[in-house]
């Protein structure tokens, strides 16, 4: 039979599983599927854009400022630490000594305020026992004002200066100094050397609150001398600066310095006793 004989009907049915056999095609309707998001994908999308909260802000700030305020400490301690690597054992044990020894006058002075107190609560005349304590007062504020004289160990010091070099900042560098390792009284060539005291430089001299004074300098100190003449010959301090300039400090010490040169008590201009 040939293929004219063959009907529509049969030509669909041998159409048909050949259309099958390759796969109907997908339909407009169809959606694509999406792609899978792989690990490393969904932790980008996770982390960015970031997603930051006002206390979150709040907190990094405050890291940032602990951790810049650390850094500079460190920075700090370690100059300091530089600083003092560099220096010779016999500087290092002076600056030790130096420093138990101004412990060791805070913690006399800290026994003798508990004693004064001790005193005061255990005495049978309250009111005597505190007139003497207020003119033993009075006496040590005037030793600090320098309206009374003052006698004590210490030490002179005596600066030469053939070739004027030394200014007015050289010698307050030196009184700073001797303050510092607890001296208690000063005089410098006959002036008397308090807590408002002024230096500045005048014609071929320094004038120390208004008063002229010439070379040779000399200082008259009232304290421990075990420290205060370490504190004037450390490394770099006022002894070498000195020298540095052409001049020259001769320190000594003594069992007993008399302070005599004496400042008129001053009445303050504005403050008051706010005690009623």
């Amino acid at each position: 039979m040939s293929n004219q004989d063959e009907s529509p009907d049969n030509r669909l049915r041998k159409k048909l599983p050949d259309e099958v056999a390759a796969g109907a095609a997908p339909s407009a309707g169809d959606a694509p599927e999406e792609p899978q998001l792989t690990g490393r994908r969904r932790l980008v999308q996770g982390l960015w854009p970031p997603r930051v909260t006002r206390a979150q802000l709040i907190v990094a700030m405050l890291l940032f400022g602990l951790g810049f305020g650390l850094a500079v400490q460190v920075a700090s301690n370690s100059d300091s630490d530089s600083a003092l690597r560099g220096a010779r054992q016999e500087d290092l044990v002076r600056i030790l000594d130096e420093l138990d020894d101004r412990t060791q006058r805070l913690e006399d002075e800290k026994q003798g305020l508990e004693k004064q107190r001790d005193e005061l609560e255990n005495s049978s005349d309250q009111a005597e026992e505190a007139r003497k304590q207020t003119v033993e007062k009075e006496k040590q504020l005037g030793i600090l004002a320098g309206t009374v004289a003052a006698q004590g160990p210490g030490i002179t010091m005596t600066i030469d200066d053939t070739e004027g070099a030394v200014k007015a900042d050289m010698l307050l560098d030196a009184v700073q100094e001797l303050r510092a390792a607890g001296a208690e009284a000063i005089q410098v060539n006959g002036v008397r050397v308090v807590a408002g005291t002024f230096l500045t430089d005048s014609d071929n001299g320094v004038s120390v609150d208004g008063n002229k004074i010439n070379a040779p300098y000399r200082f008259k100190v009232i304290g421990k001398p075990q420290d205060l003449e370490p504190a004037l010959n450390i490394p770099g301090g006022v002894v070498q600066t000195l020298e540095k300039e052409q001049a020259t400090a001769t320190v000594e010490r003594s069992g007993k310095i008399v302070v005599d040169a004496l400042r008129a008590a001053k009445r303050p201009d504005y403050a008051r006793s706010s005690s009623q």
